[in-house]
């Protein structure tokens, strides 16, 4: 058994304007004192779109909530001249604890590289918010038996530069690029097979105590009947949330799921 705390991420993706992102927040925060969770057993954090963070933590910090929150992308930039990019320093500003990087969505929607998302998690860490770097293969990839050579080439490429110093505490995420938002999901195996290859290769590029302490979740279809079969393995240290956490009580039974697992 891992010391590692388990980890339930909620990415609402382009779901929920701020009315609904307070009143989604609250929910899950009385489901959760229902469910009789607290931060001793689990994180729980929310990332909402960048137009809802402020009202998340006013939420938040003025009812001195355990829950978490974190922003959905960086910019590579310091402020300046580029328009419609949201800065670090901003993020740090409204207490973002976490912000997600190399999500899959915007790898295909936006083109992003290993590259940049290396340039972004560079602009989190320099701000001390820390990092949920998403990494995974498309079908064909899995149906060619490449898709462990694959993620491992991301996730290489995506913390070139950095020691293991600057690395201590970022959250690694395997998404299988097949299994988001399709209904479809890794098997158990599947996602213990990848976090544990994910583990060997951080250990070896960067030492056993980053590896030991690093957080790996997965993400892609996790449902409240999937999450603790899904995290049975060691390996995986929690989940990133898509669909099911956009209603409050649903996440928090997820999370009592996951607990209980």
């Amino acid at each position: 058994m891992s010391d590692r705390t388990l980890l339930l991420a909620g990415n609402w993706k382009m779901n929920h304007d701020h009315l609904e992102a307070i009143s989604t927040v609250q929910k899950l925060a009385w489901a959760l004192e229902d469910a009789k969770l607290d931060e001793s057993q689990c994180e729980v954090v929310v990332i909402p779109p960048f137009t809802d963070i402020r009202s998340v933590q006013t939420l938040i910090q003025g009812d001195k909530l355990w829950l978490r929150y974190g922003a959905q992308d960086v910019s590579r930039h310091a402020p300046g001249a580029h328009t419609g990019e949201i800065a670090a320093s901003f993020l740090s500003r409204l207490g973002c604890t976490y912000v997600v990087v190399g999500h899959s969505e915007r790898r295909a929607d936006n083109h992003e590289t290993n590259d940049l998302v290396a340039a972004k998690i560079k602009a989190a860490l320099a701000q001390e918010i820390t990092p949920i770097l998403c990494i995974g293969e498309s079908l064909e990839q899995r149906q060619e038996k490449t898709h462990v050579d694959f993620t491992l080439n991301q996730l290489d490429e995506s913390l070139a530069g950095f020691d293991a110093a600057a690395l201590e505490g970022i959250v690694i995420a395997y998404e299988p690029v097949w299994a988001i938002g399709t209904g479809e999901t890794a098997t158990a195996a599947d996602a213990a097979e990848m976090a544990t290859a994910i583990r060997a290769r951080l250990d070896e590029k960067y030492g056993s105590p980053l590896a030991a302490s690093t957080r790996i979740l997965y993400g892609g279809s996790v449902k409240t009947d999937n999450v603790a079969e899904i995290l049975g393995s060691d390996d995986v240290d929690g989940a990133l949330v898509g669909g099911a956490s956009l209603s409050g009580p649903d996440f928090a039974a997820l999370c009592k799921a996951a607990v209980a697992k």
